[in-house]
């Protein structure tokens, strides 16, 4: 972000991409080095992005340059999603971008967007680094971004009959959405035709992030 930037840069010198498409010439748990043009662009990532590509394969990074005083890291993500709810994580007081890889790397975006909607703090302690207060101040700032109460099950269409069975998943999975950073509209259209086939939560997230990518 260009707020990011110290003043006695100049933030015209500074190339900021959107992503990076290339062969993936090194790969570590933590680390993607990307062949784009003869180029080789370090990225920190997250373990769920890294652990499915192989050497040599053409792949595709969505970035983030983080700077801090003289420091100006590139992080990148496999998918849109992911890099979202990095974004989302670094955000939070007290959560730096290692901390925000040590999370994605032990949940998937799905994952965290139900332990913030549902205030499941064990899940997040998982990951390495991330004692309870930390996971429990994730859960609370980003909670209040996607409060679920807000969202009726007229928004969600879904039939009087099923509501009192399927309007809490449903809410729940259009919450998460809205956390990976999906419009409100684009949610709920993402998910209709979906409220009559008995789907849990991430069930529903699954079936709805097919559609919209």
């Amino acid at each position: 972000m260009l707020s990011d930037i110290p003043k006695h840069i100049d933030a015209g010198c500074l190339i900021l991409f959107y992503f990076i498409r290339g062969k993936a010439a090194v790969i570590e748990p933590s680390l993607v080095v990307i062949d784009a043009g003869g180029v080789g662009y370090s990225i920190n990532t997250s373990f769920n992005s890294s652990s499915p590509l192989k050497r040599g394969e053409e792949v595709t990074f969505y970035t983030y340059l983080h700077v801090r005083e003289d420091i100006f890291e590139l992080y990148g993500f496999a998918t849109q999603s992911e890099l979202s709810c990095f974004k989302q994580l670094i955000g939070v007081s007290g959560v730096g971008p290692k901390a925000a890889l040590a999370i994605l790397g032990t949940v998937t975006p799905e994952k965290l967007s139900l332990c913030i909607v549902t205030g499941d703090e064990k899940a997040l302690c998982a990951a390495p680094g991330v004692g309870k207060k930390l996971a429990q101040r994730v859960i609370l700032e980003l909670k209040d971004k996607i409060n679920a109460s807000q969202i009726s099950a007229d928004e969600v269409g879904l039939p009087a009959a099923a509501q009192p069975t399927q309007s809490s998943a449903m809410e729940d999975a259009i919450a998460a959405l809205i956390a990976l950073g999906y419009p409100r509209a684009a949610a709920v259209n993402a998910l209709k035709g979906e409220e009559n086939k008995g789907l849990q939560t991430e069930e529903l997230i699954r079936a709805a992030l097919k559609k919209l990518f």
